[in-house]
């Protein structure tokens, strides 16, 4: 029974492990090409939002019994931990790197105060993802729809 649980654990281990070698596919890359547009970034946000909380549902389910659920609990787990990374990603890669610009007048206040107020917000998003991938407290994922 312990044997049993420790390798659920090691296989846990090493499917987290290896999910983290493995490049995702993501629809847009760093030349501002325009084809993709911040509705489309938007939905996929949406997207990862709601499996990170379907996945949090289904690990609070499974956990009821990890002995016998111990593979749906580890996909499930690794599929929570990918969606948090994709919304990271996609906060850092799209909108930091892309989208968000200093303002060329750093002197106007208005602009600079706008600046940081996105720059807090997108701050804000990346912990709330990371926070996500650290338990299954579904206020955690509620917090980046807002």
């Amino acid at each position: 029974m312990f044997y049993q649980f420790f390798k659920n654990i090691l296989l846990l281990l090493l499917l987290t492990t290896s999910s983290l070698l493995v490049i995702p596919g993501f629809c847009h890359c760093q030349i501002p090409c325009g084809i993709y547009g911040d509705k489309h970034v938007f939905e996929e946000i949406k997207m990862d939002i709601e499996t990170v909380e379907k996945s949090m549902k289904e690990i609070k389910k499974f956990s009821k019994d990890p002995e016998k659920n111990a593979n749906q609990l580890v996909r499930w787990i690794v599929n929570k931990e990918n969606h948090a990374n994709n919304i990271m990603k996609t906060i850092s890669e799209y909108f930091l790197a892309q989208r968000i610009k200093i303002p060329k007048d750093e002197t106007n206040e208005k602009e600079m105060q706008t600046y940081s107020d996105k720059l807090q917000l997108l701050h804000a998003m990346i912990i709330a993802a990371m926070q996500s991938k650290q338990t299954t407290d579904l206020t955690k994922p509620a917090t980046l729809k807002t």
